[in-house]
């Protein structure tokens, strides 16, 4: 038995109905289609399924049972349909995010937050992109933003700049290195540097500064906090380098020191990678609008 959308819907109305002329008024056909198309629809199940000569017309219980059929599927169909009709006006979607930068996470939650309260109708999530390869899954899909300071050459793929920070040394106020003007890799031979638990190409203070000088810090500790990482710290149990948005709140503290790296310092910059098919969309922009806004509240604090 070949049963369409258009049967269930043909059984729906005659039920509210209780006849074939207004049920046709209502599906927007003849009473002729509709008589048609429900001879049809009983040569094929072998059964009737209304009971003839009732007033109104009612079903026989082969046709309830094609009815019950019909409240299930059509309003599942119907709900489809808008989420459609939603995905192609852009008010709904999927955000699932992928962050490559380790200290990102307490900037993006009050960017999620605002967005949020926009967009209540876009699945949003968050994958720590340290486990897999963010940028591939980008790729494939299986994520729709990577947040990222190391743009690639990649087919479909748009890096959007989002904003520039400083990687900065910070250390206990008392200190030998807070006596110095800035920071240099050789400072660091002597020195347990305190990090994320992050591969070391993907710490700034390793790719930006110890590696190309093949400089070696005496030992390496991990945390997966930044709270935990300020109170290592500040009990002189080591340094760390974070960026500079991170630890606006130290540079009003007694307890620890911020100090360039190299004279000139670093600078970096983070980025939103995104599948250029979904470069336009307005929730698309609107989260890169908040993250850019929050950005520009933590550097200015």
């Amino acid at each position: 038995m070949h049963i369409e959308f258009r049967h269930l819907r043909t059984i729906k109305a005659i039920h509210e109905e209780g006849g074939l002329a207004r049920a046709a008024d209502q599906l927007h056909i003849t009473q002729s289609a509709l008589s048609h198309q429900v001879k049809g629809l009983e040569e094929q199940a072998g059964v009737e399924l209304f009971v003839r000569r009732s007033k109104p017309l009612k079903l026989s219980a082969a046709g309830l049972r094609l009815l019950r059929l019909a409240e299930q599927v059509l309003p599942q169909v119907e709900a489809m349909q808008a989420e459609f009709v939603s995905l192609r006006d852009g008010s709904s979607g999927r955000m699932h995010i992928a962050i490559e930068c380790h200290a990102c996470f307490e900037w993006l939650f009050p960017v999620l937050e605002g967005f949020r309260r926009t967009w209540p109708d876009v699945d949003v999530d968050i994958r720590p992109g340290l486990a897999f390869d963010a940028l591939p899954a980008l790729m494939k899909e299986e994520v729709d933003l990577v947040v990222s300071s190391d743009p690639e050459d990649l087919q479909g793929v748009e890096f959007i700049e989002l904003f520039d920070y400083a990687p900065v040394f910070v250390a206990a106020s008392t200190h030998p290195l807070a006596q110095k003007p800035f920071i240099e890799a050789e400072d660091f031979k002597g020195e347990t540097l305190i990090t994320y638990p992050v591969e070391r190409s993907r710490l700034d203070v390793f790719s930006q500064l110890l590696i190309p000088a093949g400089v070696e810090p005496a030992a390496l500790r991990q945390a997966e906090l930044t709270a935990v990482i300020l109170l290592l710290v500040a009990s002189n149990r080591g340094v760390s380098v974070l960026p500079d948005w991170v630890v606006r709140e130290v540079k009003y503290s007694s307890d620890y020191i911020t100090r360039p790296l190299t004279k000139k310092g670093l600078t970096r910059r983070l980025y939103a990678a995104v599948r250029a098919d979904d470069r336009d969309k307005p929730y698309m922009d609107k989260l890169i609008s908040l993250a850019r806004t929050e950005a520009r509240k933590l550097q200015n604090t």
